[in-house]
């Protein structure tokens, strides 16, 4: 394996667990699984220079807040791609044995 691929995080993809833009309590969108975590922090880093890019345009622009939704918008887009490559690299809980599952897998005398 070569020494640019971290235990193998070259080939590591989104699992696409994360939700963003809420109503109420029911996401309208989620970041799709599959995609490789290099391009998606790559369009995370696009998604977030054009929300500063818009930003910097709402805190001088008086007449309209279109710039500052506009930045809105991006900027939870970029976050969640984030939240969803590092829900990707954090080691996962080993799966335990429920209670039920224990008191079946004791041999009865």
């Amino acid at each position: 394996m070569p020494e640019t691929d971290l235990h193998g995080l070259a080939n590591a993809k989104t699992i696409g667990f994360t939700p963003f833009l809420y109503q109420s309590d029911q996401a309208f969108f989620n970041v799709r699984s599959g995609i490789p975590i290099i391009d998606a922090l790559s369009r995370s880093s696009d998604l977030l220079s054009l929300a500063k890019s818009f930003a910097e345009d709402a805190a001088f622009t008086r007449d309209t807040d279109r710039h500052a939704w506009a930045a809105h918008y991006l900027t939870v887009m970029g976050k969640a791609l984030i939240d969803d490559v590092i829900q990707t690299l954090m080691p996962r809980p080993a799966r335990t044995k429920t209670e039920s599952e224990t008191e079946r897998a004791e041999p009865t005398s």
